[in-house]
């Protein structure tokens, strides 16, 4: 046979005939949604199908005292309104914890409000029409008379013993608490050289997808069937929560995820509206639909990164790391979000500060508390972009205290790349990664000490740039330690079937889905290397839990490492079952054949013996021609879940390089780059879009996004008008390169590569801008860093 072809990884191939995997493959559903045959959610049209909107509270805690349906139920085309009560009547409340999360507590909470509204924009009331306009019509006459409450807005007072109890039967506002402590850690710090601190802040911001969270849910009465079509990236998730919620049989639930316009982690969760949609559906036996508007998402979608971290670190003359130390306080809203919790993202938080580094004494202190405000929970990075910012700031701070070039600090103290596996100080298992390399790569590309110069000619100009460095890690293909030891019903595992069809081309159903991040593509290109056929002859079924094995679906960077690796299998265990057939078939013997694109060959010469086409007619249609007994069994399932580690953790290292116009405070981003070590590199262009993706919305954290909120507990900027996400034309030059230290828990080798952009680019932004404010004694570290904080710290406006 020809020699595989080069790849652009330089691994060795997981394939014999190695086409796909590690090119740059234009996905396959690109020119669909380019030609606009997508089908998104709001595309759908069902029979009899109504249109649900909700009254949610407008302001931040509120007594519910009644309800006046009257003049609503007169609106042309209402088919009913419905309170919480008579919701609660079919659907149970939730309580979310995780039982691994010790002392996590949170209220019950139902889809819709009963008395009590906790947050600005909780659903209260369902109005159902025939249209959607004819809906909202009626939602404009719904009277419903409430009693303000006090709010609890501050995360500093919510442990405060004056501050009344946002749920008194919980004992105190206290959500989670956690510490983890070495040992060592006042000793480290009584004996360093040097110790730097500072206080960081971090403002709550959301997901913005291009589409809003969406479902329609269809109760057919005449089969006892539910039928959610979903925006979702967990659909076996919400099909176990809607079987236990409503005591249906899981067999009775299908949730089918179309087309999804992005995600970004607001579309992983259960939200209270999702459970008030299908209730209705059931109480009213027909199709309900539920599309959130734009401004109502601002105030319903999950919120995330509201923390306060007091960190410091501590090291010695010569800059070696010595400890770090964190108190984080986070504020979540009033519930914690159903099934991942709340509490995740701060536990991350204490789990991954100082993760690059080998430093030995570390303690840390996380305090999670309830508030009237939109509930927090997992987004892009989960944790990974406050973690990355506290350690990479006192990094900073550190190597300035030192007089030390910050590159070379980190250089110095990260875990050498011959070190691992390797335990971190928070306990956190590291299997193998490339500090050191990243860090060499980086300043060759780059032109570090060019760029030094620079900004040095430039500074005695007046012109201030800055460069500043974010060295991470991020976890990737989780196991079960995530959510499934904590009592959560979130699938682990993922799977995969590949069925030869007669035409001689393969149809893969994989678990994980499609949110516009290129997953599908990943699973053709190695679907086609592993079966051995074309890729155009590859097609994807996902998203639908009647027609895919069952899977954890989309998160924590899981599809390539996961999803991919179930596929590999798949296709493997097709391969040789075709081989089996065409043995028979030929009278040959299966070890001297091979399937070399689109055909069985002699293993040997090369000579084409039956193309795949061929194949599958006789397997199907003809199978009287075969031996007596002989079964060809064309299609395959095979499940992978990654056991070896807790996560596989992925690194990299980011650098920024900003002007500073010190005059009006504003930043302007002037590149930006990113060494990443994903692993194995399945599809350069997709890894690439990825990390440039996530980059981006790094920056929008780090200089623009936040939601605002004033003391009584209201947003101030829930619209796209206010809320500032990055554009492209404020978007510096995004270099990408890597580094590829393959994970040995997968055949392929591949980690996640979703999120480690976000992860780092904000604290590169970070450090860079105080890197240029450095000759004038200023700092920021409060994200976003705005003008108005920037002029703030160089005294030219008061705080």
């Amino acid at each position: 046979m020809n020699a595989p072809d080069k790849t652009i990884t330089g691994l060795p191939p997981v394939a014999d005939d190695q086409r796909y995997i590690g090119q740059p493959v234009v996905r396959s559903a690109a020119r669909r949604l380019l030609e606009g045959r997508g089908q998104y959610l709001d595309d759908i049209q069902l029979p009899r199908m109504a249109h649900v909107v909700y009254w949610r509270c407008p302001v931040a805690h509120a007594r519910i005292i009644s309800i006046d349906r009257g003049y609503a139920r007169m609106m042309p085309g209402v088919v009913a309104i419905v309170d919480g009560h008579e919701m609660a009547k079919i659907c149970k409340p939730w309580v979310a914890t995780l039982s691994h999360l010790a002392g996590m507590k949170s209220a019950p909470q139902y889809p819709l409000a009963l008395d009590r509204a906790c947050w600005q924009g909780e659903p209260v009331v369902a109005i159902v029409a025939e249209s959607r306009v004819e809906a909202e019509d009626a939602l404009q006459y719904l009277q419903v008379e409430w009693e303000a409450l006090p709010p609890l807005t501050s995360m500093e007072a919510a442990l405060l013993p004056e501050t009344p109890l946002l749920h008194p039967e919980l004992g105190d506002n206290l959500c989670f608490t956690r510490d983890v402590d070495t040992g060592g850690v006042d000793d480290a710090f009584a004996r360093a050289a040097v110790v730097a601190e500072a206080t960081f802040h971090f403002g709550r911001h959301t997901g913005v997808p291009l589409e809003s969270r969406c479902q329609i849910a269809d109760w057919q009465a005449g089969n006892q069937r539910l039928t959610v079509y979903h925006s979702q990236q967990a659909p076996h998730m919400m099909q176990d929560l809607y079987a236990r919620q409503f005591d249906l049989p899981e067999a009775a639930v299908r949730v089918i995820c179309k087309d999804v316009g992005g995600s970004f982690g607001i579309k992983v969760h259960a939200y209270p509206d999702d459970f008030a949609t299908v209730a209705l559906s059931i109480m009213l036996k027909r199709p309900v639909k539920f599309v959130a508007d734009r401004l109502e998402s601002f105030v319903s979608d999950i919120h995330a990164r509201e923390h306060r971290v007091k960190g410091r670190i501590a090291t010695t003359a010569d800059g070696h790391i010595l400890a770090f130390e964190i108190d984080d306080l986070t504020g979540i809203g009033p519930y914690s979000m159903f099934p991942r919790t709340s509490a995740i993202e701060g536990n991350q938080v204490v789990n991954l500060v100082g993760g690059p580094y080998r430093h030995k004494q570390y303690r840390a202190h996380l305090d999670v508390v309830f508030q009237n405000k939109t509930p927090t929970c997992q987004y892009r990075g989960v944790g990974h972009p406050i973690a990355c910012a506290v350690t990479e700031g006192l990094v900073d701070l550190a190597a300035q205290k030192l007089k030390m070039d910050p590159l070379e600090f980190r250089r110095m103290n990260v875990v050498p790349d011959d070190a691992y596996p390797y335990t971190g100080a928070s306990g956190i298992k590291l299997e193998i990664l490339s500090h050191e390399a990243c860090l060499a790569k980086i300043e060759t590309l780059m032109d570090y000490a060019a760029l030094r110069a620079e900004q040095e000619a430039l500074r005695a100009r007046g012109i201030y740039r800055g460069i500043g460095f974010a060295t991470l890690i991020e976890l990737t293909n989780p196991g079960s330690a995530f959510y499934g030891v904590g009592g959560a019903r979130i699938s682990a595992q993922d799977g995969a079937t590949v069925r030869l069809e007669p035409s001689g081309s393969i149809v893969v159903a994989v678990g994980v889905g499609e949110q516009g991040q290129g997953t599908e593509g990943i699973y053709a290109q190695i679907a086609a290397d592993a079966v051995g056929v074309s890729i155009q002859h590859v097609r994807l079924v996902t998203g639908d839990t009647d027609a895919t094995p069952y899977g954890g679906g989309t998160w924590a960077s899981r599809g390539a490492g996961i999803g991919g690796e179930a596929v590999l299998q798949a296709g493997r265990a097709l391969r040789a079952n075709i081989l089996t057939v065409a043995a028979q078939i030929l009278q040959r013997e299966a070890a001297g054949l091979a399937i070399h694109r689109d055909a069985i060959v002699d293993r040997d010469s090369e000579a084409l013996l039956m193309p795949l086409a061929e194949l599958g007619r006789i397997a199907y249609f003809r199978p009287d021609t075969l031996p007596a007994g002989f079964t060809a069994e064309l299609m395959v399932t095979r499940h992978y879940a990654q056991r070896d580690y807790p996560f596989v953790f992925t690194n990299g290292v980011q650098a920024s390089y900003v002007e500073v116009d010190t005059d009006t405070g504003f930043v302007k981003l002037l590149k930006h780059w990113a060494v990443e070590d994903c692993g194995r590199v399945l599809n350069p262009m997709l890894v690439d879009e990825q990390i440039r993706g996530a980059i981006v919305q790094g920056i929008g954290g780090a200089l623009f996004e936040e939601c605002l909120y004033d003391d009584a507990g209201l947003m101030q900027n829930g619209s796209m008008a206010d809320y500032l996400v990055p554009m492209a034309g404020e978007m510096p030059d995004i270099v990408v390169a890597h580094v590829e230290t393959p994970t040995a828990t997968s055949a392929p080798g591949a980690k996640g590569a979703g999120e480690a952009g976000t992860a780092g680019a904000p604290a590169a932004v970070m450090n860079a801008i105080n890197d240029a404010l450095a000759p004038l004694q200023a700092q920021v570290f409060s994200q976003p860093c705005t003008p108005e904080k920037i002029l703030r710290a160089l005294g030219k406006v008061e705080g």
